[in-house]
């Protein structure tokens, strides 16, 4: 398995925000060793959790970002860290990252509409490219989350 822990640069980030992305990284790389091989189309999109987490954390203090845009991305860091979601982490497991990772992709979809793609670029520790996940994530979202993602954007949208 590929150790993606030591591929992500967390020196920039707040303490509290380092241990979120360190246990968040945990967590799912145990679960994946346990249970990936059961669900490997799952495995693919919870590897990214960690790498849209950060990469949420560090837009929030970047000047090209738009407020209405740094809302959104509020809005998704929240919904991470939340114990309250539509599919939570608490009953299913890192499985229940699906619906975090979808709404992170959603809203950096905004981000490259409105500041263009080399702002996430910028601040991405993942090891693919980054304009590449956001738009796999969204192609899926539908489909993995069916009714449940419609109704997450509804409630992003009107929250910002």
């Amino acid at each position: 398995m590929i150790d993606k822990e030591s591929l992500a640069d967390v020196t920039g980030m707040e303490p509290k925000q380092r241990d979120y992305y360190q246990k968040l990284r945990r967590r799912i790389r145990m679960w994946f060793e346990r249970k990936a091989e059961r669900s490997p189309t799952w495995a693919e999109y919870i590897l990214f959790a960690p790498d849209l987490f950060h990469l949420l954390c560090k837009l929030m203090t970047d000047d090209d970002v738009p407020a209405k845009d740094k809302a959104k991305v509020a809005v998704a860091i929240a919904y991470f860290i939340s114990p309250f979601e539509l599919v939570p982490e608490g009953v299913v497991g890192p499985i229940g990252y699906i619906d975090d990772i979808a709404l992170a992709a959603y809203v950096l979809d905004g981000i490259i509409n409105n500041a263009g793609a080399d702002v996430l670029r910028r601040h991405w520790a993942g090891e693919d490219d980054v304009l590449e996940v956001v738009q796999l994530i969204l192609r899926r979202a539908t489909s993995i989350l069916g009714r449940l993602w419609s109704k997450l954007v509804k409630v992003v949208d009107r929250i910002t």
